[in-house]
């Protein structure tokens, strides 16, 4: 048996993944510290920068991330990130985190924030951020 292998993503689909919260993630008071939320909202804005430059990124800053509700141990987050804006070298890219109780269903969006991303080269300088093909264009 063979497995089949899809396509790479499309450089302009969001990048979405999911994690749930354990307790060595949280503060005293047994919500999400943080400093993991930002951890995971700059992963997701890695992967989603890295898929639309497909070079490598690094972050430049970190904007307006607004804590909206906490998240407490055993909750779900879905992370997505999608950027929102391609410069010569630098992306924008928005992570949207949403909680939610897995018994119940309910669901809430719980932070949200901005992070500047650069594309360098192999000695850490900014580089160009590609054109996307006119098929992906065409998507946008």
């Amino acid at each position: 048996m063979q497995a089949t292998l899809q396509p790479a993503i499309s450089a302009i689909e969001p990048t979405r993944f999911v994690e749930l919260v354990f307790p060595e993630q949280a503060n005293h008071y047994g919500t999400l510290f943080g400093g993991a939320a930002l951890s995971l909202m700059g992963k997701a804005a890695f992967v989603a920068a890295t898929r639309r430059a497909r070079r490598a990124v690094v972050m430049a800053t970190s904007d307006k991330v607004q804590f909206h509700e906490p998240v407490r141990v055993g909750e779900l987050v879905e992370l997505t990130a999608r950027v929102e804006r391609v410069g010569r070298s630098s992306m924008t890219v928005v992570v949207e985190v949403v909680a939610e109780a897995l018994v119940s269903g309910n669901r809430r969006v719980a932070m949200r924030g901005s992070f500047e991303m650069v594309a360098v080269d192999e000695h850490g300088r900014p580089t160009p951020v590609a054109s996307l093909p006119p098929d992906e264009v065409e998507k946008e």
